[in-house]
């Protein structure tokens, strides 16, 4: 796989890092204030799936990328692309 060059997809997961980001500082806080196990697990939960949501977003961003420089293509054959990719997405959506 190659680099990720759309520039929307690359800003769309660092939007979707930096968000995790905080959602871990807040959860170190919240270890730190001594906060109840469970409501740090809701957070772990909420945290584990913004990551997963954003490999999936990822991992489609490059196969849609790959796909169009290796087929080209004309509007059908884009649109196709992104038929599969969609099924492909929510394939992944579901293994999580």
């Amino acid at each position: 796989m190659s680099v990720l060059v759309d520039e929307q997809s690359r800003s769309e997961m660092l939007n979707r890092l930096k968000r995790a980001e905080g959602q871990l500082r807040g959860i170190q806080r919240m270890i730190e204030s001594g906060q109840p196990g469970i409501d740090v697990a809701s957070q772990l939960v909420a945290v584990r799936r913004a990551l997963d949501s954003t490999y999936v977003h990822m991992t489609v961003s490059l196969v849609e990328q790959e796909l169009g420089s290796r087929l080209g293509g004309d509007s059908r054959g884009r649109k196709q692309i992104g038929e599969v990719l969609g099924e492909l997405t929510a394939l992944l959506a579901k293994v999580r």
